[in-house]
């Protein structure tokens, strides 16, 4: 858990499902989380429970099908909490 602590953890897809879980997950172990998805009402109600928390976060939304805000969201990322440790790609969408 010390290699966690500290760390800089981006997660995309981080509104809904395992994102969303992998974020409060990373938060209560004491990593600062970096959350991105389309839907930055969603983010910031993430966000808020993080920080209410004790953690600390931010939301960046961001489409990943858009290299640009790719781009943005990882020089954003960067300049919040000096740099970015561990990334996790889980945006998608499934079909049932």
């Amino acid at each position: 858990m010390a290699q966690v602590r500290g760390s800089t953890v981006v997660i995309t897809g981080a509104s809904s499902g395992i994102g969303r879980a992998a974020a409060y997950a990373f938060a209560a172990r004491g990593a600062r989380v970096v959350l991105a998805a389309r839907r930055a009402d969603v983010l910031d109600d993430v966000v808020r429970e993080i920080r209410d928390g004790g953690g600390a976060a931010i939301a960046i939304p961001t489409d990943v099908t858009d290299t640009d805000a790719v781009f943005a969201l990882a020089e954003g990322a960067a300049r919040a909490f000096d740099g970015i440790d561990v990334w996790i790609n889980n945006a998608g969408a499934g079909v049932f």
